[in-house]
């Protein structure tokens, strides 16, 4: 299978017969917060070529679309962003990757974009996409004003096979980024002025097991976090998500030694809380397992945010179980929950299994699910007003800063204050919008 597409990949960038001093280029991103790291990185190389970044969908000369594949949803929304970009500029030019254009370059092609570039080959967008065109401007269009969160890739690709999964087929293989890369990335991101870090990978949990050892020690995730603390002063690392059975006591005994540097917040795929889904699916823990590691994660970072993804509608899902799957999600108390409808990807084997939910009885199942996870969600914040605690401030809108506490919860702070990228202790209040109202500590 080949991931470029495309008969413009060297036609020179020009528009109303000129060419384009300045040319503006729209990213954006569907999916996974591994797709969001590598936009990204994709806007920096861009501004380093001398390309100014809008916002989607504003009229732009390159449209650059990151897709996601880990539905049918996924991918209608991916086609549906395609050709909206076609139509926003109909003389811009049209780029597709990620996972989508990685498992169906040929469908991808197909909707009139000008160039597919596979996740194998992402790394060369930029190239690929500037390769013969020429422009007046070619300075550093970098923005100034530091991010606050900084999202870092360390790992790609997933040896699981989870049996309904599509993302080893998209991503590959597992592979880890070399240590000294991450440590000089991440020493990069705070000389920017970053103040969180963000850890992704399709298997973060994963990290180092397909590195060469280093000494008498092998990498993995503990040896990566201990070495951001000991080498950088980031003043908040988060994992974006990591499956349970990685959770290891030598992992979470660096939680309480931290001081407070490494975030309260686990993102645990739980997918079932039958056992008897968890065995069809191939999930490597049960049930019980899994309420193992949270009572871990909850003594090693007492106040920790547990939020999860959870599937229903899997092939083979009885009433039942749907049932004792509910009722493993209220006993858990999450502090929220992604609910996402099976969805039959060619070529997984849970694709041929029998027994196939049907769409309606999927829907309603899912609605329950929904149901629980936000009552769970409110609980939890609820419980936080009262406390004080630091948010990183992002954004403000209509009067309002609103930023992140380290247990991942949304805040809105009123203020005519410039509090962008500030670590302030505030006094959590009640609920408001997707979080929580502050108040100055």
């Amino acid at each position: 299978m080949t991931d470029l597409w495309g008969a413009q990949a060297t036609a020179p960038l020009v528009r109303g017969g000129r060419r384009l001093a300045i040319p503006t280029v729209a990213l954006f991103t569907l999916g996974c917060k591994v797709n969001q790291a590598e936009t990204e990185d994709l806007a920096v190389a861009f501004a380093r070529a001398g390309c100014r970044r809008v916002d989607f969908p504003a009229p732009a000369d390159i449209y650059v679309l990151n897709t996601c594949t880990v539905t049918h949803v996924a991918d209608r929304k991916s086609r549906a962003l395609l050709r909206q970009a076609r139509r926003l500029s109909p003389e811009a030019l049209v780029v597709a990757t990620g996972c989508y254009a990685q498992v169906a370059p040929e469908a991808v092609a197909a909707l009139g974009v000008d160039l597919v570039v596979g996740n194998t080959d992402k790394h060369r967008l930029v190239e690929l996409t500037l390769a013969g065109r020429s422009f007046a401007c070619g300075e550093s269009l970098l923005v100034e004003r530091p991010r606050t969160r900084a999202f870092l890739k360390v790992q790609d690709g997933c040896d699981n096979h989870c049996t309904y999964c599509i993302v080893p087929r998209a991503r590959g293989a597992q592979r880890s980024e070399p240590l000294a890369s991450v440590l000089t990335r991440a020493r990069q991101h705070e000389a920017e002025g970053c103040r969180e870090l963000v850890l992704t990978g399709v298997h973060v949990g994963a990290y180092g097991r397909d590195c060469p050892a280093v000494g008498q020690e092998r990498p993995d995730l503990a040896l990566l976090l201990r070495r951001l603390l000991d080498e950088t002063g980031l003043e908040r690392i988060r994992l974006s998500s990591i499956e349970p059975e990685d959770l290891t006591d030598d992992l979470l005994a660096l939680w309480p030694r931290s001081g407070g540097r490494l975030c309260r917040h686990f993102h645990l795929p739980l997918q079932s809380g039958s056992d008897a889904v968890l065995r069809r699916m191939g999930r490597r823990y049960r049930a019980a397992d899994f309420a193992s590691r949270v009572s871990s994660v909850r003594a090693a970072a007492p106040g920790a945010a547990i939020t999860g993804d959870v599937m229903a509608g899997f092939p083979g899902e009885t009433a039942d179980q749907h049932e004792e799957s509910l009722a493993f999600i209220q006993a858990i108390g999450f502090a929220g929950l992604h609910v996402f409808k099976y969805s039959p990807r060619p070529g997984t084997p849970a694709a041929r299994y029998p027994g196939q939910v049907a769409p309606s009885l999927a829907k309603r199942r899912s609605e329950d699910l929904q149901a629980a996870g936000a009552e769970s969600a409110a609980r939890f914040q609820g419980a936080l007003a009262g406390e004080s605690l630091p948010v990183l401030f992002e954004e403000s809108s209509g009067g309002y800063w609103t930023g992140l506490t380290d247990n991942y919860v949304r805040v809105y702070l009123p203020s005519r204050e410039d509090l962008h990228n500030r670590l302030l202790v505030v006094r959590l209040v009640a609920p408001y919008g997707e979080g929580l109202l502050a108040s100055p500590a």
